[in-house]
Protein backbone atom coordinates (compact mmCIF):
# COMPACT_ATOMS: atom_id res chain seq x y z
CA UNK A 1 0.00 0.00 0.00
CA UNK A 2 1.53 3.20 -1.23
CA UNK A 3 0.36 6.68 0.35
CA UNK A 4 -0.56 7.71 -3.74
CA UNK A 5 -2.60 4.54 -4.35
CA UNK A 6 -4.37 5.72 -0.85
CA UNK A 7 -5.18 8.90 -1.89
CA UNK A 8 -6.71 7.28 -4.95
CA UNK A 9 -9.23 5.25 -3.63
CA UNK A 10 -10.37 7.77 -1.43
CA UNK A 11 -10.80 9.90 -4.55
CA UNK A 12 -12.92 7.19 -5.65
CA UNK A 13 -14.34 7.02 -2.27
CA UNK A 14 -15.82 10.35 -2.47
CA UNK A 15 -16.69 10.26 -5.90
CA UNK A 16 -19.01 7.11 -5.05
CA UNK A 17 -20.46 8.88 -2.04
CA UNK A 18 -21.34 12.03 -4.11
CA UNK A 19 -23.27 10.00 -6.42
CA UNK A 20 -24.95 7.59 -3.44
CA UNK A 21 -26.10 11.14 -2.20
CA UNK A 22 -27.01 12.41 -5.27
CA UNK A 23 -29.73 9.51 -5.16
CA UNK A 24 -30.67 9.15 -1.39
CA UNK A 25 -31.30 12.56 -1.51
CA UNK A 26 -34.22 12.33 -2.94
CA UNK A 27 -34.62 8.88 -1.56
CA UNK A 28 -34.80 10.30 1.74
CA UNK A 29 -36.88 12.89 1.41
CA UNK A 30 -39.39 10.83 -0.51
CA UNK A 31 -39.29 8.32 2.53
CA UNK A 32 -39.34 11.10 5.23
CA UNK A 33 -41.93 13.66 4.15
CA UNK A 34 -44.71 10.99 2.60
CA UNK A 35 -43.56 7.91 3.93
CA UNK A 36 -43.74 6.04 0.88
CA UNK A 37 -41.24 3.51 0.27
CA UNK A 38 -39.92 4.26 -4.05
CA UNK A 39 -37.78 1.12 -4.94
CA UNK A 40 -37.47 2.31 -8.31
CA UNK A 41 -36.35 5.53 -7.36
CA UNK A 42 -32.88 3.63 -8.94
CA UNK A 43 -34.54 3.24 -12.37
CA UNK A 44 -34.27 6.89 -12.52
CA UNK A 45 -30.76 6.91 -12.10
CA UNK A 46 -31.09 4.09 -14.92
CA UNK A 47 -33.15 6.44 -17.02
CA UNK A 48 -30.99 9.98 -16.66
CA UNK A 49 -28.24 7.89 -18.04
CA UNK A 50 -29.70 6.13 -21.08
CA UNK A 51 -31.81 10.18 -21.76
CA UNK A 52 -28.48 11.93 -22.12
CA UNK A 53 -26.82 9.09 -24.12
CA UNK A 54 -30.22 9.05 -26.43
CA UNK A 55 -30.10 13.26 -26.69
CA UNK A 56 -26.01 12.85 -27.39
CA UNK A 57 -26.84 11.21 -30.22
CA UNK A 58 -29.41 14.08 -31.39
CA UNK A 59 -27.85 17.25 -30.07
CA UNK A 60 -23.81 16.31 -30.37
CA UNK A 61 -23.02 18.05 -27.15
CA UNK A 62 -22.83 16.84 -23.57
CA UNK A 63 -24.09 20.21 -21.79
CA UNK A 64 -26.99 20.13 -24.25
CA UNK A 65 -27.78 16.14 -23.50
CA UNK A 66 -27.44 17.14 -19.60
CA UNK A 67 -30.28 19.65 -19.66
CA UNK A 68 -32.73 18.22 -21.96
CA UNK A 69 -31.93 14.81 -19.89
CA UNK A 70 -32.59 16.66 -16.72
CA UNK A 71 -35.75 17.97 -18.15
CA UNK A 72 -36.71 14.58 -19.71
CA UNK A 73 -35.98 12.93 -16.31
CA UNK A 74 -38.25 15.17 -14.16
CA UNK A 75 -40.87 14.74 -16.67
CA UNK A 76 -40.99 11.20 -16.50
CA UNK A 77 -40.93 11.41 -13.02
CA UNK A 78 -43.80 13.60 -12.50
CA UNK A 79 -45.75 11.77 -15.01
CA UNK A 80 -44.81 8.41 -12.76
CA UNK A 81 -45.82 10.29 -9.87
CA UNK A 82 -49.41 11.44 -11.54
CA UNK A 83 -50.43 8.24 -12.66
CA UNK A 84 -48.92 5.55 -10.30
CA UNK A 85 -47.53 6.68 -7.22
CA UNK A 86 -49.98 8.77 -6.33
CA UNK A 87 -52.33 6.09 -5.83
CA UNK A 88 -50.20 4.43 -3.35
CA UNK A 89 -49.23 7.06 -0.88
CA UNK A 90 -51.96 5.90 1.36
CA UNK A 91 -51.06 2.10 1.11
CA UNK A 92 -49.45 0.05 3.69
CA UNK A 93 -45.53 -0.32 3.03
CA UNK A 94 -46.04 -3.43 1.33
CA UNK A 95 -48.13 -2.75 -1.55
CA UNK A 96 -45.74 0.42 -1.96
CA UNK A 97 -43.37 -2.38 -2.37
CA UNK A 98 -44.67 -4.68 -4.31
CA UNK A 99 -45.79 -1.65 -6.86
CA UNK A 100 -42.41 -0.01 -7.00
CA UNK A 101 -40.92 -3.43 -8.08
CA UNK A 102 -43.16 -3.88 -10.53
CA UNK A 103 -42.10 -0.30 -11.81
CA UNK A 104 -38.21 -1.93 -11.92
CA UNK A 105 -39.27 -4.78 -13.95
CA UNK A 106 -41.17 -2.48 -16.57
CA UNK A 107 -38.56 -0.01 -16.92
CA UNK A 108 -35.94 -2.41 -17.30
CA UNK A 109 -37.42 -4.34 -19.99
CA UNK A 110 -38.74 -0.92 -21.36
CA UNK A 111 -35.18 0.12 -21.96
CA UNK A 112 -33.92 -2.98 -23.00
CA UNK A 113 -36.85 -2.98 -25.54
CA UNK A 114 -36.05 0.52 -26.84
CA UNK A 115 -32.33 0.82 -26.23
CA UNK A 116 -31.78 -2.96 -26.69
CA UNK A 117 -29.54 -5.13 -23.94
CA UNK A 118 -26.30 -4.02 -25.30
CA UNK A 119 -24.04 -1.42 -22.95
CA UNK A 120 -24.33 1.79 -24.43
CA UNK A 121 -21.15 4.67 -24.07
CA UNK A 122 -21.36 8.61 -23.28
CA UNK A 123 -18.37 10.45 -24.24
CA UNK A 124 -16.68 12.86 -21.92
CA UNK A 125 -17.07 16.12 -22.37
CA UNK A 126 -13.45 17.50 -24.84
CA UNK A 127 -12.56 19.63 -22.36
CA UNK A 128 -12.30 17.26 -19.27
CA UNK A 129 -10.95 14.23 -20.90
CA UNK A 130 -7.41 14.41 -19.33
CA UNK A 131 -5.94 13.36 -16.25
CA UNK A 132 -4.40 15.45 -13.17
CA UNK A 133 -1.20 14.61 -11.58
CA UNK A 134 -1.08 13.39 -8.17
CA UNK A 135 1.55 12.62 -5.59
CA UNK A 136 4.00 10.66 -6.48
CA UNK A 137 2.89 10.73 -10.48
CA UNK A 138 0.09 9.03 -10.17
CA UNK A 139 -2.30 9.94 -12.79
CA UNK A 140 -6.18 10.87 -12.43
CA UNK A 141 -9.04 11.37 -14.66
CA UNK A 142 -10.40 14.99 -14.69
CA UNK A 143 -13.96 13.86 -14.83
CA UNK A 144 -13.54 11.86 -11.51
CA UNK A 145 -12.96 15.22 -9.93
CA UNK A 146 -15.49 16.97 -11.86
CA UNK A 147 -17.94 14.37 -10.63
CA UNK A 148 -16.80 14.96 -6.89
CA UNK A 149 -17.02 18.66 -7.54
CA UNK A 150 -20.87 19.08 -9.16
CA UNK A 151 -21.76 16.49 -5.98
CA UNK A 152 -19.86 18.86 -3.81
CA UNK A 153 -21.84 21.68 -5.53
CA UNK A 154 -25.32 20.36 -5.29
CA UNK A 155 -25.16 19.21 -2.20
CA UNK A 156 -24.21 22.61 -0.72
CA UNK A 157 -26.76 23.72 -2.85
CA UNK A 158 -29.25 21.64 -1.56
CA UNK A 159 -29.00 22.19 2.16
CA UNK A 160 -29.18 26.15 1.06
CA UNK A 161 -32.34 25.40 -0.35
CA UNK A 162 -34.12 22.61 2.50
CA UNK A 163 -32.57 25.22 5.32
CA UNK A 164 -32.80 29.24 4.46
CA UNK A 165 -35.89 28.92 1.96
CA UNK A 166 -40.06 28.66 2.72
CA UNK A 167 -39.97 25.25 0.68
CA UNK A 168 -37.31 24.31 2.21
CA UNK A 169 -39.15 25.04 5.34
CA UNK A 170 -42.12 23.02 4.07
CA UNK A 171 -40.13 20.13 3.43
CA UNK A 172 -38.41 20.12 6.76
CA UNK A 173 -42.09 20.43 8.38
CA UNK A 174 -43.48 17.67 6.11
CA UNK A 175 -40.80 15.17 7.03
CA UNK A 176 -41.50 16.00 10.81
CA UNK A 177 -45.17 16.08 10.89
CA UNK A 178 -47.11 15.54 7.19
CA UNK A 179 -50.27 15.76 8.92
CA UNK A 180 -50.00 19.02 10.26
CA UNK A 181 -48.85 20.49 7.15
CA UNK A 182 -51.60 19.77 5.77
CA UNK A 183 -54.12 20.48 8.07
CA UNK A 184 -52.36 23.96 8.14
CA UNK A 185 -53.60 24.55 4.86
CA UNK A 186 -50.29 23.71 2.45
CA UNK A 187 -51.50 21.59 -0.58
CA UNK A 188 -49.69 18.87 0.68
CA UNK A 189 -50.32 17.34 -2.51
CA UNK A 190 -48.23 20.09 -4.55
CA UNK A 191 -45.51 19.83 -2.20
CA UNK A 192 -45.47 15.84 -2.53
CA UNK A 193 -44.75 16.50 -5.97
CA UNK A 194 -42.51 19.04 -6.00
CA UNK A 195 -40.62 16.60 -3.51
CA UNK A 196 -40.59 13.64 -5.72
CA UNK A 197 -39.94 15.21 -8.56
CA UNK A 198 -36.83 16.94 -7.43
CA UNK A 199 -35.85 13.85 -6.09
CA UNK A 200 -36.16 11.85 -9.66
CA UNK A 201 -33.96 14.86 -11.25
CA UNK A 202 -31.39 14.35 -8.49
CA UNK A 203 -31.39 10.87 -9.32
CA UNK A 204 -31.25 11.60 -13.02
CA UNK A 205 -28.71 13.46 -12.67
CA UNK A 206 -26.24 11.38 -10.72
CA UNK A 207 -26.89 8.93 -14.02
CA UNK A 208 -26.13 11.69 -16.21
CA UNK A 209 -22.66 12.44 -14.71
CA UNK A 210 -21.07 8.33 -13.81
CA UNK A 211 -22.53 7.34 -17.65
CA UNK A 212 -19.51 8.19 -19.12
CA UNK A 213 -17.32 6.09 -17.03
CA UNK A 214 -19.58 2.94 -16.51
CA UNK A 215 -21.27 1.08 -19.22
CA UNK A 216 -25.00 2.09 -19.46
CA UNK A 217 -27.09 -0.77 -19.12
CA UNK A 218 -30.54 -2.18 -18.25
CA UNK A 219 -30.55 -2.65 -14.13
CA UNK A 220 -27.41 -0.01 -13.75
CA UNK A 221 -30.00 1.06 -10.70
CA UNK A 222 -30.29 -2.00 -8.89
CA UNK A 223 -26.91 -2.19 -7.11
CA UNK A 224 -26.74 1.74 -6.16
CA UNK A 225 -30.43 1.14 -5.10
CA UNK A 226 -29.14 -0.99 -2.46
CA UNK A 227 -26.40 1.50 -1.24
CA UNK A 228 -28.52 4.33 -1.25
CA UNK A 229 -31.08 2.86 1.06
CA UNK A 230 -28.05 1.92 3.59
CA UNK A 231 -27.38 5.62 3.28
CA UNK A 232 -30.82 6.42 4.51
CA UNK A 233 -30.71 4.09 7.06
CA UNK A 234 -27.26 4.72 8.47
CA UNK A 235 -27.99 8.96 8.12
CA UNK A 236 -31.13 9.19 9.35
CA UNK A 237 -35.05 8.99 7.39
CA UNK A 238 -35.75 13.07 5.91
CA UNK A 239 -32.41 13.88 7.02
CA UNK A 240 -29.94 15.99 4.00
CA UNK A 241 -27.61 16.15 6.59
CA UNK A 242 -27.54 12.82 7.25
CA UNK A 243 -27.69 11.29 3.58
CA UNK A 244 -24.54 13.16 2.73
CA UNK A 245 -22.39 12.29 6.04
CA UNK A 246 -23.82 8.99 5.51
CA UNK A 247 -23.05 9.11 1.80
CA UNK A 248 -19.37 9.47 1.79
CA UNK A 249 -18.92 7.49 4.77
CA UNK A 250 -20.18 4.06 2.70
CA UNK A 251 -18.44 5.78 -0.32
CA UNK A 252 -15.52 5.65 1.36
CA UNK A 253 -15.55 2.35 3.46
CA UNK A 254 -16.97 0.22 0.63
CA UNK A 255 -13.75 1.87 -1.77
CA UNK A 256 -11.09 1.70 0.59
CA UNK A 257 -12.47 -2.19 2.23
CA UNK A 258 -12.56 -3.82 -1.66
CA UNK A 259 -9.41 -2.23 -1.96
CA UNK A 260 -6.82 -3.03 0.31
CA UNK A 261 -8.97 -5.61 2.89
CA UNK A 262 -6.45 -8.18 1.39
CA UNK A 263 -3.57 -6.17 2.28
CA UNK A 264 -4.42 -5.80 5.82
CA UNK A 265 -5.52 -9.27 6.22
CA UNK A 266 -2.42 -10.88 4.62
CA UNK A 267 -0.85 -8.83 8.31
CA UNK A 268 -2.86 -11.56 10.29
CA UNK A 269 -3.02 -14.52 7.58
CA UNK A 270 -1.41 -15.88 4.55
CA UNK A 271 -1.16 -14.62 1.27
CA UNK A 272 -3.56 -17.57 -0.21
CA UNK A 273 -6.18 -17.65 3.09
CA UNK A 274 -6.31 -13.36 2.55
CA UNK A 275 -6.92 -13.69 -1.27
CA UNK A 276 -9.92 -15.87 -0.30
CA UNK A 277 -11.41 -14.10 2.95
CA UNK A 278 -10.63 -10.28 1.93
CA UNK A 279 -13.36 -10.06 -0.62
CA UNK A 280 -15.84 -11.48 1.44
CA UNK A 281 -15.11 -8.77 4.37
CA UNK A 282 -14.67 -6.38 2.25
CA UNK A 283 -18.46 -6.89 0.40
CA UNK A 284 -20.10 -7.07 4.35
CA UNK A 285 -18.31 -3.96 5.65
CA UNK A 286 -20.92 -1.39 5.03
CA UNK A 287 -24.16 -3.61 6.21
CA UNK A 288 -21.45 -4.37 9.42
CA UNK A 289 -21.07 -0.06 9.69
CA UNK A 290 -24.77 -0.02 9.33
CA UNK A 291 -25.55 -2.80 12.10
CA UNK A 292 -23.09 -0.61 14.66
CA UNK A 293 -24.67 2.86 13.86
CA UNK A 294 -28.11 1.07 14.29
CA UNK A 295 -27.27 -0.29 17.40
CA UNK A 296 -26.24 2.76 18.71
CA UNK A 297 -28.06 5.30 17.40
CA UNK A 298 -31.36 3.55 16.08
CA UNK A 299 -32.85 6.31 14.30
CA UNK A 300 -29.56 7.21 12.50
CA UNK A 301 -26.89 9.46 13.18
CA UNK A 302 -28.57 12.82 11.98
CA UNK A 303 -32.17 11.86 12.24
CA UNK A 304 -35.07 14.50 11.19
CA UNK A 305 -36.63 16.15 14.33
CA UNK A 306 -40.01 14.21 15.66
CA UNK A 307 -38.04 11.04 14.32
Amino acid sequence: MTGTLFLVQVLNGLQLGVLLFLIAAGLTLVFGVMNFINLAHGAQYMLGAYFAVAFYGVVGNFLGALVLALLAALAFGLLLEFLVFRHLYDRDHLDQVIATFGIILFLDHAVRAIWGAAPLTLPIPDMFTGSVILIGGQLYPVWRLVIIGCGLAVAAGLYGLVTYTRIGMLVRAGATNARMVSALGINIKRLFMIVFGFGTMLAGFAGIMIAPIISVEPGMGDNILILALVVIVIGGIGSIRGAFVAALLIGLVDTLGRSFSIDILRLMMGPSSARMVGPAIASMLIYVLMAIVLYLRPAGLFPAQGR
